[in-house]
């Protein structure tokens, strides 16, 4: 009902440009820019921080970190693989043995 009415549609399309210039002003100001590249520096600095905390307590407990499943995951994966391949090899053996 309301997306129909031509006030609605006025008044969304200018708060639409009004935000669009807005966002234009503050991504050409260069100390913004700089703000908020400092902002997600610290983030991801502070993430690393969290994450290395993570494991060293998780490593402490005796319990694996994500970094550790991953790389047991692909081990296992690696296996099935070479139990396929075995099975492939076996199955051809067995099946001219019956020939």
């Amino acid at each position: 009902m309301l997306k129909d009415n031509p006030v609605m549609k006025k008044l969304v399309a200018t708060g639409e440009e009004r935000i669009g210039k807005l966002v234009q002003q503050l991504m050409s100001n260069e100390k913004f820019v700089a703000g908020i590249q400092t902002i997600v520096s610290r983030g991801l600095s502070a993430k690393g921080s969290l994450d290395k905390s993570i494991r060293t307590a998780l490593s402490a407990m005796n319990l694996p970190s994500t970094a550790d499943l991953e790389t047991l995951r692909e081990k296992i994966d690696e296996l099935e693989k070479i139990l396929s391949s075995l099975e492939g090899k076996i199955d051809q053996i067995s099946e001219s043995k019956t020939k």
